[in-house]
Parts: C-alpha cells; sequence; structure tokens
C-alpha cells in the first residue's frame, strides 16, 4: 500500500480553509460484487481506534436507566414521539446509533421501526456494562453498501493526527477485507477527500 501518510498530507494541504471542521471521508469502490443478493449487502457497525473526531449522536431507549451522558427514552417517550411524523424523521435522521435494552426492542419496532429500519438504524441491544458500550459506540462508525457498489465513511476530522487517521484507515480496509466475498479483490479502488475537497486516491 502506498504511504497513507503522504495521502494524508496531500489532502490537507489541496484543501482550502473552511470555517467548520471537516471529516476525513473515505471512499472505497466495490467491483464483481452483485447487491442484488441479499447477502452482498452490508449494514455494519465498526468501532474505529481512535474514532471519527466528531461528536456521535447516541439514543438509549431504557425504562429504567438513568444518569447516562446521552439522552434517553423511555416507552411512554416512544410512544409519544410516534405520535409526531416530522419529529421521528428528525430523530432517525440527526442519530447516529440506536441502542435499547432488550425489552423495549419490540416497542421500538412497533412505534418507530417505519423511520428507523429503512435507515438501517433500527437499535442495537444493550448489555451488562451500558457505559462501556456507549464508549465504544462514540468511537465507531457505520459502514454501509446497499444500492450501489461504494462504502462512503468518516475516518477522522482536521484536527486529529496524521497518525490516527491513518490507523483509522487501515481499520475500516482490514474490516472490509474480512466481510467482501472476494476479501481485497472486491475494493475496485480507494480514495481520500476531506469535507470540501477533491479526492485524492490511495493505492491498495
Amino acid at each position: 500500500m502506498a504511504d497513507i501518510k503522504e495521502v494524508i498530507k496531500k489532502v490537507r494541504e489541496k484543501s482550502k480553509k473552511r470555517n467548520f471542521v471537516q471529516t476525513f471521508d473515505l471512499i472505497v469502490n466495490l467491483r464483481d460484487i452483485d447487491l442484488r443478493k441479499p447477502e452482498n449487502r452490508m449494514n455494519e457497525i465498526l468501532e474505529l481506534p481512535h474514532g471519527k473526531g466528531k461528536e456521535t449522536n447516541i439514543v438509549v431507549f431504557s425504562d429504567t436507566l438513568k444518569d447516562l451522558d446521552v439522552p434517553v427514552m423511555t416507552s411512554k417517550d416512544i410512544e409519544d414521539i410516534a405520535k409526531d411524523k416530522r419529529a421521528s424523521k428528525k430523530l432517525a435522521k440527526n442519530t447516529d446509533f440506536f441502542l435499547a435494552e432488550p425489552k423495549l426492542m419490540p416497542v421500538v419496532g412497533r412505534f418507530l421501526g417505519r423511520y428507523l429500519a429503512p435507515r438501517g438504524k433500527m437499535p442495537k441491544p444493550l448489555g451488562s456494562d451500558v457505559k462501556k458500550v456507549i464508549e465504544s459506540y462514540r468511537k465507531s462508525i457505520r459502514i454501509k453498501v446497499k444500492n450501489s457498489p461504494v462504502v462512503q465513511c468518516p475516518v477522522g476530522s482536521e484536527k486529529m493526527k496524521d497518525d490516527e487517521i491513518e490507523e483509522n484507515i487501515k481499520a475500516v480496509l482490514e474490516f472490509l477485507e474480512h466481510k467482501l466475498p472476494k476479501g481485497r479483490n472486491n475494493i475496485k479502488n480507494v480514495y481520500l477527500k476531506l469535507t470540501m475537497g477533491k479526492p485524492e486516491r490511495l493505492e491498495v
């Protein structure tokens, strides 16, 4: 693989200064993969070694948990917001990950499934160590392949060190190699860009 750090530096140098913190996006174009087959589609969650460098929006569905530093919605809250179509759509759009107590999964499905399922955002069940799970999701991204053979995901922000972004990129590529039917042979090419910048090719 070509020196990822060199490409990161090139992307930084070629990008104009913006009045917001830009995100490094990794674009992986795939080949020889039939997306008509459900088993070839992907909606996976990957914990990055250094997180994506920006806040991750997490909502927990629970009737018992309190004092978490993320929003918690009770079963009553779920029923109430489901009555407001616009609010439900906004919740689905603006939240990266939903986590739920196992017993509330059917409630979420019944009232909010129509908004979350099409976005691939149905909640994941919470385990016993709730805070540890939340911390893991704070550093996580969603990797999706649905209608077109391309993966685009954040791998860091301008504020992060080049070493951290490099490790995140490697983590995504290794993850894809394990998940794709033909591994690296399914990867056509890879590009890196900043939010408002032009893509630079990574050799893989």
